[in-house]
């Protein structure tokens, strides 16, 4: 499974060695490809960069780990870019653009209503339903 990780998923794994680090070893090591692109890459070093700094280390030997895309500007169809604020439509997209099979953030916010739902076959997911449904704990 190709999984697209979001900005605030990258920083979680990177800040600390908790849940999401944890969820992001276990799918490398069940054989899942951890993609993510330029955009949120970038989002995540700069939020590390002013507020977690001691994560950056464990961020830059996390990247060496996961296929990292350039970024490309890749319209969304109106009705599912109109579901996003515009700043998040990028990372969509670009799980859409990378062949992702899943899109895991956490930014219930704008993504929530997404959760569970297949969009330009890209399932969304929060950590806990992703780690659910990789069958690493019970729904």
């Amino acid at each position: 499974m190709r999984i697209f990780l979001d900005a605030n998923i990258l920083f979680s794994a990177a800040k600390s060695a908790g849940a999401v680090r944890e969820l992001l070893a276990l799918a490398e090591a069940a054989g899942h490809a951890l993609r993510a692109d330029a955009y949120v890459v970038a989002e995540a070093q700069r939020n590390l960069a002013a507020k977690a700094e001691e994560g950056l280390p464990v961020f830059d030997a996390m990247l060496a780990r996961i296929e990292v895309a350039a970024f490309q500007p890749f319209a969304l169809p109106s009705d599912v870019a109109s579901m996003l604020p515009e700043k998040d439509r990028p990372v969509l997209a670009a799980a859409v653009r990378l062949r992702c099979d899943v899109l895991v953030t956490g930014d219930r916010t704008h993504f929530g209503s997404l959760y569970g739902r297949r969009v330009e076959g890209v399932t969304v997911h929060s950590p806990l339903t992703l780690a659910q449904a990789l069958g690493f704990i019970r729904p």
